[in-house]
């Protein structure tokens, strides 16, 4: 019983990597059945590298505190989670394990940040210029928060997890390289014992009992073998487990003749121009606008050219022509001003 005039109590409770966040979180991954296990898979590991190694290379200037180690980390966090938060430090940048913020207007204010230790963790509360908060697949209804390409695409994450899950099924307990043979009259001890090792036998033959008959109809079949092993070919395992991979490597960016095995040479060149050009370069844009704000400098990651994601050859002549251009136009007698113009036209901007 409480007094009117009594004041309530005000009861707290643990946040960002506490207690109840765990709880909550177990809680609802129980009633949303099991998340993330697309992660597992070695399609989803195999674009999760392209990104880290890509972004690792990353030309990066006006700063110091982007060094390799904190890109690659980025870029795994990114992959697998939408977003990113680093604490800004003297010298160099903090990942967060796990992290809670404060809106304002839309935007991120105040952040409460899990720090890893090895002892384990610390939490810290820090303003959001201190804080870069890299994130990607923003929704315009909570734009602070960043979304993975893995839950942009769950469904084809859980068709490709459902069908490595039971291709491992088949393999582990399938009857796989196992046939039946006719055994001649057996007596019923004999007939039991063999029978009791009938099911989930891999790679071995087992016996059973055959009458032959004859008479009317022709001669019995049952002396025939019978192959225990799975056709999986029925089901279109092969076909609909590539459909689900080749999903998976465009959420990524990844072209998916990149995984084919008769990919051939232009074709992995043009692969990796795709992956620079439409998803590693737009990320890194983001994150070089995000750091430029936050530590108030000029911030530009530049990942085509340590990638080598241009065509030479294309260049190179692209290059000549220009030359020749401005060779011919200064021997007609046009001027800079009319050659700069004349570039303008084909939407070539000169400074």
């Amino acid at each position: 019983m409480r007094w009117p005039w009594s004041k309530p109590k005000t009861e707290t409770r643990a946040a960002a990597s506490g207690f109840t966040a765990e709880i909550m979180a177990a809680r609802e991954s129980y009633i949303s059945g099991r998340r993330g296990i697309g992660e597992l898979t070695g399609t989803v590991q195999t674009c999760v590298s392209l990104w880290e190694n890509g972004l690792t290379v990353a030309d990066v200037t006006g700063t110091d505190l982007l060094t390799p180690q904190a890109l690659a980390i980025a870029a795994r966090s990114l992959a697998l989670r939408g977003e990113a938060v680093f604490l800004i430090g003297d010298d160099r940048l903090i990942p967060a394990a796990d992290w809670d913020l404060r809106t304002r207007d839309g935007e991120p204010a105040a952040y409460r940040v899990s720090i890893s230790e090895a002892g384990g963790g610390t939490q810290r509360t820090a303003l959001a210029a201190e804080v870069l908060h890299f994130r990607i697949g923003a929704d315009p209804a909570t734009p602070y928060y960043g979304q993975a390409p893995l839950r942009r695409a769950s469904i084809t994450a859980g068709l490709l997890d459902a069908l490595e899950s039971s291709l491992r099924d088949a393999f582990e307990t399938g009857s796989l390289g196992s046939k039946v043979l006719p055994f001649p009259f057996p007596d019923a001890e004999d007939l039991t014992r063999l029978h009791a090792r009938f099911e989930r036998q891999r790679g071995k033959v087992v016996l059973r009992k055959a009458i032959d008959v004859t008479g009317v109809g022709g001669p019995n079949t049952d002396w025939r073998p019978v192959n225990l092993s799975p056709d999986l070919s029925v089901s279109m395992t092969g076909e609909t487990l590539a459909a689900a991979r080749d999903a998976i490597c465009g959420a990524f960016g990844v072209l998916p003749a990149l995984m084919s095995p008769a990919t051939t040479g232009p074709l992995v060149r043009e692969a990796q121009r795709h992956l620079a050009s439409w998803a590693l370069q737009p990320m890194a844009e983001l994150m070089a606008a995000e750091a430029s704000r936050k530590l108030a400098a000029d911030v530009t990651l530049d990942v085509m050219r340590p990638l080598q994601a241009f065509d030479a050859g294309g260049r190179a002549r692209a290059a000549a022509g220009i030359i020749e251009a401005i060779s011919l136009g200064k021997q007609s007698g046009l001027s800079g001003e009319e050659i700069a113009a004349a570039f303008r036209l084909v939407d070539w901007q000169t400074e």
